[in-house]
């Protein structure tokens, strides 16, 4: 196994960001400010800057930014507000979760599952390990089971040792999915805990999450994911020493002086999902609508069971009605006997899966539709602010792609073919909240247009506007400046540049997800390396370096025709245009780096 981590054992998480009700006013306020100087914006854009000699130019941009708006209204919908941080106090018995059930005065039952493939055994174990740290105020049977899809005998030798209960299968149906289903089926637990190979619960995961299951409707409860293990860096003036000598370094303390603290190689995958879970999908629980991120997560069987049973009968009809109108079709009859309608049932049952887990490469948000849908029952989710276990996080660019490339591929796949927007039973605000997750992973579309965007006008000097002049500016630069004052305090206590930059650059991944599921094609489900891989990555980041490569030269071109007065480029229109390009490097210049990235002593820096 690959110790690499062991090192940052004493590492602990940051607390969660605090409910702030003044910020929350001010966030609101500035928010409500950028959509309408934002709509301002755009409507000018469409009415009033088009350059109709270069249309071909012109209307797709205006597009890209149109959708770039519309994503801005979803993430503002998002994340519009929050919640004051509360922890219930922990049931003492299982009629505390479940009133009026016949065995209400026993202790709760708790099914701990920690999913495996081809992860080495040794770092399952140290998750087992901590588990069994688990405490909790009162009486109460935690059961520890080792899922393993890899049918391993050393890792049956693990889970012996660790006392603990081993599951495996003779198929990998479903992959996770067709895991936990066969899991469920021989366990018994009131409440399970989903955990990847690498979880590592906290003792205190039980005690601060059972409390919101006090509510007989609550399905499921998400904890952040924390990884432990992410690169911290150097200090600027350290890593300038170590490369360049003394003065490099009193310039890089002096550089940090006026810009605030710099280090070099923290986070290279912008791997900390802090914006994520602190932000984005803790804002959504005001909506009844955090959705299941799979580790990390505690569930309650009722609702996981009969969520499954409800989209079961419901599929069963689909496919008995379809079989009867074939029936009815070729035979010309205008009823079918009450038997042989039976008979159809049967089969159409005897076809269809029951699946408590979608069979899904995200499975997780799938079955949160699926709940979040059910009406009748009314379940609801919630995202725990406080982070109850650790993870490690991809340690190269070839494991961040493969995770990346799963999310976006299977978050697309679900947008195609089981649109949450269309999902009956679902409320307004998780329909839009469920579309801002799956709206974002369209950018990619757009986004290309505003790299390629300032090297088509660096190259040629056609302008997609009538002019870069005070009109382009009053109506663009009031827009950016309330927008960046507005998400600055929206997601106050969390930096968003390094988030903003990945998002820009994960355009070819994000492309080759789109394009993927347009043909039809299946996202298949690949374990997440939890090694690093060898080697620099540069073959993955070929678009990203181009962008870079076409940026500069293209600047270089724009100021040489500016200087010989021989094209129709325009001063401010090169200014700008280069300063837009020098943003859109400086994002591509992160994931550049990060495919060079290699761990190095200065790693364990604290």
């Amino acid at each position: 196994m690959d110790d690499y981590f062991l090192k940052f054992e004493d590492r602990t998480p940051e607390p969660p960001l605090p409910y702030s009700a003044p910020r929350e006013l001010l966030w609101q306020a500035l928010a409500t400010i950028a959509l309408v100087v934002g709509a301002w914006y755009i409507w000018w854009r469409w009415t009033a800057s088009l350059n109709t000699e270069a249309m071909w130019f012109a209307v797709p941009l205006a597009i890209a930014e149109t959708c770039a708006y519309i994503g801005l209204i979803l993430f503002v919908f998002n994340l519009w507000k929050d919640e004051p941080i509360e922890i219930l106090a922990p049931p003492a018995c299982l009629n505390d979760i479940s009133p009026d059930h016949p065995e209400g005065d026993r202790p709760l039952a708790v099914d701990i599952m920690f999913a495996t493939y081809n992860e080495d055994p040794a770092l399952v174990r140290l998750g087992l390990r901590d588990a069994k740290k688990i405490t909790y105020p009162h009486a109460i049977d935690i059961r520890i089971h080792v899922l393993d899809d890899g049918r391993r005998a050393e890792m049956r030798r693990v889970a012996e040792a660790e006392g603990v209960n081993y599951i495996t299968r003779t198929t990998n149906e479903g992959f996770k999915a067709g895991s936990l289903r066969h899991a469920m089926e021989q366990t018994s637990g009131d409440l399970l805990i989903i955990c990847d190979a690498d979880t590592r619960p906290f003792p205190t995961i039980l005690e601060n999450t059972l409390g919101y299951f006090s509510d007989p409707k609550m399905a499921w409860v998400q904890t952040p994911q924390w990884f432990y293990d992410l690169p911290e860096g150097e200090p600027l003036d350290a890593a300038l020493n170590r490369r360049f000598g003394a003065r490099a370094a009193t310039a890089g303390r002096m550089i940090q002086k006026v810009v605030g603290p710099i280090r070099i190689g923290a986070d290279p995958f912008v791997s900390d999902p802090k914006m994520f879970y602190d932000i984005i999908q803790r804002r959504r629980n005001w909506a009844n609508a955090s959705f299941c991120c799979g580790a990390g997560s505690i569930h309650r069987r009722e609702a996981v069971m009969e969520a499954a049973l409800r989209s079961f009968g419901a599929k069963v009809e689909t496919r008995a009605h379809a079989t009867e109108e074939v029936v009815t079709v070729s035979s010309k009859e205008r009823e079918i006997a009450p038997d042989l309608m039976d008979a159809i049932r049967t089969e159409a049952a005897t076809t269809e899966i029951l699946t408590p887990y979608r069979f899904h490469v995200s499975e997780d948000i799938y079955t949160s539709i699926v709940m979040h849908a059910d009406r009748a029952r009314g379940w609801k989710s919630k995202m725990h602010p406080i982070v109850e276990s650790k993870m490690l996080s991809p340690q190269d660019l070839l494991t961040w792609t493969t995770q990346r490339y799963k999310y976006a591929g299977g978050s697309l796949d679900i947008l195609i073919h089981d649109n949450p927007l269309f999902q009956r039973g679902l409320t307004f605000p998780q329909r839009m909240m469920y579309a801002a997750t799956f709206y974002s992973y369209l950018a990619p579309v757009w986004n290309v247009v505003f790299l390629i965007s300032p090297i088509v006008y660096l190259f040629t000097g056609i302008s997609p506007v009538t002019a870069y002049s005070d009109a382009f500016f009053w109506h663009l630069i009031p827009f950016l400046v309330t927008l960046e004052l507005a998400m600055m305090t929206g997601t106050w206590g969390v930096p968003g540049y390094a988030a903003k930059a990945s998002y820009l650059s994960f355009f070819p991944l994000g492309l080759r997800a789109i394009t993927s599921v347009l043909k039809g094609s299946q996202i298949s489900f690949k374990v997440t390396p939890k090694v690093r891989q060898s080697g620099n990555f540069l073959a993955l980041v070929k678009p990203q370096i181009a962008v870079v490569v076409l940026t500069a030269v293209a600047g270089l071109w724009a100021i040489g025709a500016l200087v010989t007065g021989t094209t129709p480029h325009s001063a401010t229109g090169v200014v700008s245009n280069i300063l837009w390009g020098f943003n859109n490097c400086l994002a591509m210049l992160g994931i550049i780096g990060a495919a060079l990235w290699l761990p190095g002593a200065e790693e364990g820096i604290e």
